[in-house]
């Protein structure tokens, strides 16, 4: 189950299919972002496609050298498009390729506008979602919800997103989804609607245990994403933000031109693909050992590496080793932000009141250290809210509850209304009233074992106690006791054994943290197959604006593919 590996295979079979000879890659700008996460532009250049276009752009030239391979989402606006381009052809002949379903009555319209003869070949190949790593899609939506309902336009194009990567990963699943959250049993039932409608796309080979898919409300769990990350991708999404693999570090001081904005990729940066995983001082060694390597090809003047910095000087006092390690000067930049960012915003203590207030439960000591980063000029404005929000959501009902002097330390502290309304906000989204799941007080005596010899132990790394809610979903799901009381199966067939292929999709977004959840269960439950998906994937500034959006205190729906779509 590797869905990086299904888009490009899609894409690899397109692009063979058309032949020998020039091409051009007529997309649009969701299926731009589909297919630039998985393949480098240099990568489909040696596969001879020569030009890279977009279907709704006006002034592409006449090009009959070219054969055209259009991938595109099955959009009105699109097949419009097409249309308009088969009537006054620029190319030789047209490989159509539709990411998803396409109605009969869309593919009559093509056919009578195609007077030329100029289209050699209609498909559906369902890749309508973007691959972030093997295990981990995203369908780039954000604001799917008004409330605690769908944004109408937003559902249909979720069921789509879904049911391709079902299609791509070959499952017909059984379905479970979060009895408390309505949202999950629309989409829940919209999937099915589709599957059953479809049954002869969903009829694959028959497994000894059917695949599962759980359906889940990013409202069960709001600590997972407001929490400072130390692990590499984790890390650069929650400082930097990643966007489909791309990252703008135009606003880091003294950046160089060509620096401005670097694409990390575990598919071509070894490197990237090596410390995905890490943690943070991990990282630092191991860029560190990469050059020490290099240095020992070069016996004269060997410096010292000792900081950060030591390393950025090293990096531009050799061009050649710029030259013969792009990748490296990435990093180091990259790492030396996030360095200058950890120190500058003091996120080692931030965080590791974070963890205290996600993870244990002794009031008084929270209180007090949330208070005293509060009172810190150098703790940012993003920083003092989360601490703030953390402790609502943790001391919700606590019956000494200092929240309302919290709000007026962030207020003292010049913190914005905006910021301060938010923490109601986030309460009123992820607070006791609205979680079907047990988040924060573990009730049951096995739980709080647990929880006893955890503390006894000791945790090796104060800033990585957090275990997401997933976890423990995903865990009680492969032994088998996750409650149906809490997660009913859509239907009345359930799965008698231990589930093998599992597709867990969280509405209103995953995060890189639940991706390293799901990245460690898969190698250290032998058997068992798991893939995360999310509407996207979430950092704290991108999670509050959902929240706003979905609580209504929000302005306009942000985020791709927020269009009516066509339904066959």
């Amino acid at each position: 189950m590797n869905v990086t590996l299904a888009v490009k295979q899609y894409i690899s079979k397109m692009i063979e299919s058309s032949g020998p000879g020039m091409k051009v890659l007529l997309m649009d700008k969701e299926t731009t972002s589909i297919v630039s996460v998985v393949y480098t532009q240099s990568e489909i250049l040696q596969k001879e496609v020569y030009l890279f276009e977009r279907i709704d752009s006006q002034n592409r030239d006449n090009m009959k050298h070219l054969k055209a391979i259009c991938f595109l989402r099955p959009s009105k606006e699109n097949v419009e498009h097409l249309i308009q381009e088969l009537r006054r052809p620029k190319y030789s002949v047209y490989f159509i390729y539709f990411s998803n379903v396409i109605s009969k009555s869309e593919i009559k319209a093509l056919a009578e506008a195609d007077e030329q003869e100029v289209v050699a070949e209609v498909q559906e190949y369902y890749g309508d979602f973007i691959a972030v790593n093997p295990h981990l899609f995203s369908l780039n939506l954000q604001g799917v919800s008004r409330g605690r309902s769908w944004e109408p336009s937003i559902l249909p194009r979720v069921t789509q997103g879904l049911t391709s990567v079902l299609l791509a990963l070959k499952k017909c699943p059984m379905i479970r989804y979060q009895l408390s959250s309505d949202m999950s049993k629309r989409l829940a039932e919209s999937i099915k609607q589709i599957i059953t409608k479809e049954y002869e796309l969903f009829d694959f080979r028959k497994t000894e245990v059917p695949p599962l898919l759980l359906i889940l409300d990013r409202s069960d769990d709001a600590i997972t994403p407001l929490l400072n990350q130390w692990t590499y991708q984790a890390m650069v999404h929650e400082l930097l933000g990643l966007n489909n693999n791309r990252i703008d570090l135009s606003g880091v001081p003294g950046i160089s031109k060509d620096l401005r904005e670097v694409v990390l990729s575990a598919e071509n940066d070894e490197f990237y693909a090596n410390n995905l995983y890490l943690n943070f001082g991990e990282i630092g060694t191991n860029i560190k050992n990469l050059m020490e390597d290099f240095q020992k090809k070069k016996p004269k003047d060997k410096q010292k590496l000792e900081s950060i910095s030591d390393m950025k000087a090293f990096v531009d006092n050799y061009p050649q080793f710029k030259k013969m390690s792009g990748t490296v000067s990435k990093h180091v930049t990259v790492v030396g932000e996030l360095s200058r960012l950890v120190s500058e915003r003091q996120l080692m203590e931030v965080s590791e009141v974070e963890q205290e207030l996600a993870c244990q439960s002794d009031h008084s000591s929270a209180q007090q250290n949330v208070r005293r980063l509060l009172q810190n000029p150098r703790v940012s404005e993003i920083d003092a809210v989360r601490l703030v929000m953390l402790y609502a959501l943790r001391y919700e009902k606590h019956s000494s509850s200092i929240l309302p002097s919290l709000l007026e330390e962030l207020n003292r502290k010049g913190v914005s209304e905006r910021h301060r309304k938010m923490i109601k906000v986030v309460v009123e989204y992820g607070g006791k009233r609205i979680r079907g799941s047990d988040l924060i007080a573990p009730t049951d005596a096995v739980a709080i074992t647990k929880q006893f010899f955890k503390g006894l132990k000791g945790v090796e790394n104060v800033y990585a106690q957090h275990q997401p809610l997933l976890h423990d979903t995903l865990d009680q799901l492969i032994k088998g006791r996750l409650k149906d009381s809490q997660f009913p199966y859509l239907g009345p067939s359930s799965l008698r054994d231990r589930p093998q292929d599992i597709i867990v999709f969280i509405i209103g977004g995953a995060t890189y943290e639940e991706a390293l959840t799901v990245y460690n269960l898969n190698r250290t439950m032998p058997g068992v197959r798991i893939v995360l998906g999310g509407t996207t994937i979430h950092n704290t500034k991108s999670f509050l604006e959902e929240v706003m959006l979905a609580v209504g205190s929000g302005g306009e729906r942000t985020g791709g593919g927020g269009h009516q779509l066509s339904r066959r």
